[in-house]
């Protein structure tokens, strides 16, 4: 039998293992980088409150006005909208790039070359004069008889040229992101689900979408805060939405600064609210590819205080004793 000998020699000069001393890793540009955010930080803050030039009286008189929160109604209408539909419409044509069929492919590949090869802002401005090229439009047999007629007038007004073209500006990227997405998914998922015989539709709902999620998630969420904020382009079809009421504002009034921090504002707090929402959506998807989900705020929170709790009773045990 081969025994394994340990030949290390502790002579006399080692110390115990006991009473090695730890040297803490010290990191002084760090901290001198965090101060020096902190002053630039608190000197911003500082300017914020003592500069007069951002008119924080005029900003509280406008910031809840019915004019601002009816166009800012209209902003979340627009972005819904374009959004939903956007969506919609870029999973089919995701379908037909990822489609065995080359025609679907082609037109599907077209459709987004299109799309995102045009401004957003030369779209809204074609839909918006799509009476100019059509008086009319009908639905019928293709070459053959009609059975209904609109008026395009009538039919596309400011708001739903504003929001077709919102719609089919964020179809094109919502097309990838969901493509992209599907195409992230391991090919060995569906071919496993296949030798179980679950049946194609099973394997896209159960198997491939949950997974796809997951990044799908982040880009979307992108292009919906993209959205949100572009929607400020529909201000040149003189849409009453956020950033075009601010400016009627402060045409009339003369302040231009307060006037646009009332629109800023309320675009960080949509934002945000977008975030949280991301967030937990997000939250939701992982618990599949995580063992612990990440915890929310919140209980990252009530962790920290129970965590402080316990630390004062056991000082304060100590101290009785």
């Amino acid at each position: 039998m081969t025994q394994i000998v340990d030949r290390r020699v502790h002579t006399a000069v080692d110390p115990p293992d006991d009473a090695l001393a730890v040297a803490p890793t010290r990191h002084p540009w760090r901290w001198l980088a965090g101060g020096a955010a902190l002053v630039l930080l608190a000197q911003f803050a500082h300017g914020l409150a003592t500069n007069p030039g951002w008119d924080w009286p005029t900003f509280a008189q406008y910031f809840t006005a019915p004019s601002v929160l009816s166009a800012l109604w209209l902003t979340v209408q627009l972005t819904f909208w374009g959004t939903l539909i956007g969506f919609g419409l870029g999973i089919v044509v995701a379908a037909g790039r990822l489609s065995a069929n080359p025609i679907l492919q082609v037109l599907a590949w077209f459709y987004v070359w299109a799309f995102r090869s045009i401004p957003l802002i030369v779209q809204l401005l074609f839909w918006f004069n799509l009476a100019y090229l059509y008086r009319s439009l009908s639905v019928g047999i293709p070459f053959g008889p009609e059975f209904f007629r609109f008026d395009t007038d009538s039919l596309l007004g400011g708001t739903s040229a504003a929001v077709v073209g919102l719609a089919l500006h964020q179809a094109a990227y919502s097309a990838e992101i969901v493509r992209a997405g599907i195409l992230s998914v391991d090919q060995g998922q569906t071919e496993a689900a296949a030798a179980l015989g679950i049946p194609r539709f099973r394997q896209f709902f159960r198997i491939v979408l949950p997974q796809a999620m997951r990044g799908i998630l982040p880009n979307a969420a992108n292009e919906i805060v993209s959205l949100f904020k572009g929607t400020s382009i529909v201000s040149v079809m003189a849409i009453a939405e956020l950033f075009y009421q601010v400016q009627v504002i402060y045409g009339r009034n003369g302040r231009v600064v307060p006037l646009l921090m009332v629109a800023t504002v309320w675009y960080i707090v949509l934002t945000s609210i977008l975030s949280t929402v991301q967030f937990y959506v997000e939250r939701h998807y992982a618990k599949g590819a995580l063992r612990t989900v990440p915890p929310t705020p919140l209980q990252r929170v009530r962790a920290a205080v129970s965590g402080a709790a316990s630390a004062a009773a056991v000082t304060a045990r100590g101290a009785t004793r």
